[in-house]
């Protein structure tokens, strides 16, 4: 198994727990526990490979749906065990983050795109399968929630990354500078409230015409 396999499966299997811990809110039959799953864990690693212009890496490898399966049918029995669901798919979203990324900035410097091309498909990656999976289970999505770390989490690791490589570091290590970033932000938003701050519209001044 390569390096790139292994990021694809740990991405998969950790963003189908966050998939069905929503179906699990949602409360949705266990069909709709695989759909979610399924959807959050393939859906950014399919744009990408779209993009790429390469065979969609579950086409490739039919075994990675089975994972996002098995991680559904296990939330469907478990879920009731925990505390916090919520508290719960944030944690295990902010894993999946920082596996996805570094699965999205390894596969574009495998097939030797430019730096820009690496940082957008780190944060494809990253972000479109946990934005499909709030859409589709009517939350706002975390990646849109005011002032939150999250595309922004994407962007910097992939950006790490890149500049690891710029100053020579080898892949392994570059890759492990992304996950370290993308998990660092992500908990601090998490844990600590650290925020980006956010458009806020000023009054308008006395006499302004109205827009």
């Amino acid at each position: 198994m390569t390096l790139l396999d292994a990021l694809d499966y740990a991405s998969v299997l950790v963003f189908a727990l966050t998939g069905a811990l929503a179906a699990s809110r949602s409360q949705l039959d266990i069909v709709g526990f695989i759909f979610i799953a399924c959807l959050t864990a393939v859906g950014g690693g399919t744009l990408r490979d779209a993009i790429l212009n390469r065979e969609v890496f579950w086409v490739a490898d039919p075994l990675t749906l089975g994972v996002a399966t098995l991680a559904a049918v296990l939330v469907f029995f478990t879920a009731h065990l925990l505390e916090s669901r919520y508290r719960a798919l944030l944690w295990f979203d902010a894993a999946a983050l920082a596996i996805a990324v570094p699965a999205g900035v390894a596969v574009a410097l495998a097939e030797a795109q430019a730096w820009p091309i690496v940082l957008v498909m780190g944060m494809i990656t990253g972000c479109l399968g946990g934005l499909m999976r709030d859409v589709v289970c009517n939350e706002v999505p975390l990646v849109l929630k005011q002032g939150e770390l999250y595309a922004t989490c994407a962007l910097a690791g992939s950006l790490g990354a890149v500049l690891a490589r710029i100053a020579g570091l080898g892949d392994g290590l570059s890759l492990l500078i992304c996950a370290a970033l993308v998990f660092t932000l992500r908990a601090g938003s998490i844990a600590l409230g650290w925020r980006l701050p956010v458009y806020r519209s000023l009054p308008p001044s006395p006499g302004a015409p109205k827009r």
